[in-house]
């Protein structure tokens, strides 16, 4: 019998041993990430210290709180449905990092490549070509960047365990710090049309460009590809762009891409109440100041911006050609995203 008591306690002493060893080799591991990470680099230009960025994100917060309330001036669609009636889609927009408790709602066009970069990084879903982990967010290649099944999402989440994620999707949502990159909404419209439909994408040309094609050109059979299209001369305008997106029809026939829908409806601010709303205008300030919300602007370093290209003081050049009635109702159609992140109404495009 004293023999067995023996086998027991050295058995229950083994036992604590491994944990232990388990938990120490975690944080070692986890604090090797870290050291191995490059360091943050001091802003070289003067920005806002620290109470002042807190005072406008508070102030961003507040906006969307009062607009989403039930007696706001603001009303749509989406306003009143609970975060449950979501749309799959809208939820694969959510990016999660169990690592370090973010959530991260991805919109094409406001850095967003760069965002998942950091994401894949610290939830060290990617390893290089090596073994070693990737530390260094700009050593991703772009063709990773984008590939789904690197990114843990909502509605993976949702796709696997059915409605038993709801209770965990809430969960992360009461207990992680959610954030999302805006930016002005006709900018970004701009920037789409350019990035899809200027450059020679097979995609974008096959699924929506030949559609407009025929629709606003008066092109019955468009060419098979885009590069034959280009060849021909054959190029959409910004116009075809925007009549195709005021068209009643084009929703009715399929969803709005991602790169050119609604900013409201890819994120759902009023179902989920982000801790951290940036903007592609104040990037390096916005990112410096989350990285730091996170505990993290010394181990990661957010990649240096570029300088844009497509310029608010630019819509005046795209929007020649397109009539101040169409511009009116682009307006309506993204007046939610204007109102939501604080744009100011371009006045100038509409009242002339």
């Amino acid at each position: 019998m004293g023999m067995q008591r023996q086998l027991q306690i050295i058995f229950l002493l083994g036992t604590i041993l491994i944990k232990f060893f388990i938990i120490c080799w975690d944080a070692r591991r986890i604090r090797t990430f870290y050291q191995q990470i490059p360091k943050s680099k001091p802003s070289k230009s003067s920005s806002p210290d620290f109470t002042q960025l807190k005072m406008r994100q508070e102030h961003r917060r507040r906006i969307i709180r009062e607009l989403c309330s039930e007696n706001s001036s603001l009303n749509f669609k989406e306003k009143s449905i609970t975060f449950d009636q979501i749309p799959n889609t809208a939820l694969n927009h959510l990016i999660v990092d169990d690592h370090h408790g973010v959530i991260y709602c991805f919109v094409p066009k406001v850095g967003c490549t760069n965002w998942k970069r950091v994401m894949l990084v610290l939830s060290q879903n990617l390893k290089a070509p090596d073994g070693v982990q990737y530390l260094d967010p700009l050593d991703i290649p772009i063709n990773l960047v984008h590939d789904s099944p690197l990114h843990k999402t909502f509605n993976k989440l949702r796709t696997r365990f059915g409605e038993h994620s709801v209770p965990l999707m809430h969960h992360k949502l009461k207990n992680y710090t959610k954030f999302l990159f805006v930016r002005d909404p006709f900018v970004r419209l701009i920037s789409a049309f350019r990035d899809k439909f200027l450059k020679p994408d097979d995609y974008f040309y096959n699924t929506y460009g030949s559609v407009m094609l025929q629709r606003y050109a008066s092109i019955s059979t468009p060419p098979k590809s885009v590069k034959k299209a280009f060849a021909a001369g054959i190029r959409l305008s910004f116009s075809h762009f925007i009549k195709y997106l005021l068209d009643p029809q084009t929703e009715k026939t399929t969803p709005f891409n991602e790169h050119w829908q609604q900013m409201y409806r890819l994120c759902h601010p009023c179902q989920i109440e982000y801790d951290f709303i940036g903007k592609l205008e104040t990037l390096d300030e916005d990112a410096e100041h989350l990285l730091k919300i996170l505990g993290l602007d010394k181990y990661i370093h957010f990649p240096p911006g570029y300088e844009n290209r497509t310029a608010l003081d630019w819509e005046q050049e795209w929007f020649a050609n397109i009539s101040v009635a169409d511009r009116r109702k682009l307006y309506h159609l993204y007046e939610t995203d204007f109102r939501f992140f604080e744009y100011d109404k371009p006045k100038t495009l509409l009242d002339e």
